[in-house]
């Protein structure tokens, strides 16, 4: 951040800004295409833009779709008007078409420059004035006929360029965060998979010195939760965190150490229910398989969980990072008509790999690092992009 160019937004003279029609500031580019019948190789639909991004990272193909597309060139920016409230913006950096659910629009050079109209477009005042025109209640979308009317505060010529140079700046630097994070992933990923072993039948033979095969029963006691009735007032409102499937997926970190509901003595009594002591891992077999927590502190759970309380030959950090390295194999023994859950007998007798304790807290140690690393770095990029965006909306 300490090279970014500087900029004063605290005395940002607005004073010669003037306001212009959407149609003064942009071009809308109506050029059609039929994807049976071009040379043109990339398609960009409404899913290929990411929400809150000016750049365009992925990409369909001709033979996605049928029926007339919109042509689109480099340095067009790619508009999603239905459902704007996505705020689906990017900037075209080939030659292709698009969806025609988008706008593809291009600067006017002459009101604004091309290098800034994209941060334009993803400020606060461009995309609440898109969703307070959209009309239709399923799918609210933008026509242009509204669109080109509404007016907008510009900045001059000759401040555009100091704006642009900090916000490119800015993107830059998020760009290289994001990159780091990718590179973070992909050497987690390839670590994992070299030390986490899936279990196959006749695997014993070719297993590492210090592994063996186990039961998922024979490294922790494993049990489930359920429900007090809700109609009893005196089984809800105490001590006892009561742990959900949605406290789980809400929570970005392993550990959690609250939860939103709480219950009982009485309450937990009522459903022959245990409190499950700190360092167990609640694992989500029901409906949203495979979220997971080490809970910090004692808590109970609902009927949406497996839980295990590890024995004294693992360690709970390698077993939550090998329960969810072999998530996908334990979903296929889910079933269930209205959503997918893993009975426990089948969790129990499910059979991993586990090296020896030293092995096991080595694995889990180098892990938890990754784990931090990418924990660090989403934060940094949490703070470089609310400065990015508070940037554009105090000059927009």
């Amino acid at each position: 951040m300490e090279n970014l160019p500087a900029l004063n937004l605290k005395n940002l003279d607005k004073s010669e800004w003037k306001s212009y029609r959407f149609d003064q500031i942009v071009k809308n580019i109506s050029e059609r295409v039929d994807p049976n019948n071009t040379d043109l190789e990339v398609y960009v639909g409404l899913e290929h833009i990411d929400s809150e991004s000016i750049h365009l990272k992925r990409s369909g193909t001709p033979d996605d779709v049928d029926g007339q597309k919109l042509r689109f060139y480099p340095g067009d920016v790619i508009f999603g008007r239905r459902r704007a409230y996505q705020r689906k913006a990017a900037v075209a950096t080939t030659h292709g078409f698009c969806s025609a659910h988008a706008l593809v629009l291009r600067a006017n050079p002459e009101i604004i420059d091309s290098q800034l109209f994209p941060f334009f477009m993803h400020s606060d005042a461009f995309m609440h004035r898109a969703v307070d025109i959209s009309v239709g209640s399923l799918s609210p979308t933008i026509n242009w006929g509204t669109l080109k009317s509404q007016q907008f505060l510009i900045p001059n010529k000759e401040q555009q360029k100091s704006i642009f140079k900090i916000l490119w700046a800015l993107d830059k630097v998020i760009e290289q965060e994001e990159e780091l994070l990718r590179s973070i992933y992909i050497s987690r990923k390839t670590y994992i998979n070299s030390v986490l072993y899936k279990y196959e039948t006749g695997i014993e033979s070719a297993l590492p010195n210090g592994f063996s095969v186990k039961k998922l029963e024979d490294v922790a006691e494993i049990s489930g939760g359920s429900t007090p009735s809700r109609t009893n007032p005196e089984f809800w409102g105490g001590d006892i965190p009561w742990l959900t499937p949605t406290d789980v997926t809400k929570n970005e970190d392993i550990h959690l150490s609250t939860t939103k509901e709480r219950i009982t003595k009485d309450g937990l009594k009522s459903i022959s229910n245990r409190i499950y002591p700190p360092g167990s891992i609640l694992y989500c077999s029901r409906a949203t398989i495979g979220y997971a927590i080490i809970n910090d502190v004692a808590m109970a759970t609902n009927q949406g969980f497996t839980n295990f309380i590890c024995k004294s030959s693992i360690n709970n950090y390698f077993l939550y990072f090998l329960l969810q390295h072999i998530t996908p194999e334990l979903t296929r023994l889910a079933g269930g008509s209205t959503f997918l859950e893993i009975p426990k007998s089948s969790v129990k007798s499910f059979k991993v790999v586990i090296p020896e304790e030293f092995l096991q807290k080595k694995i889990a140690k180098k892990i938890v690092e990754y784990e931090n690393t990418i924990k660090t770095i989403k934060l940094k990029i949490c703070k470089s992009k609310a400065l990015q965006d508070s940037l554009i909306n105090h000059i927009f």
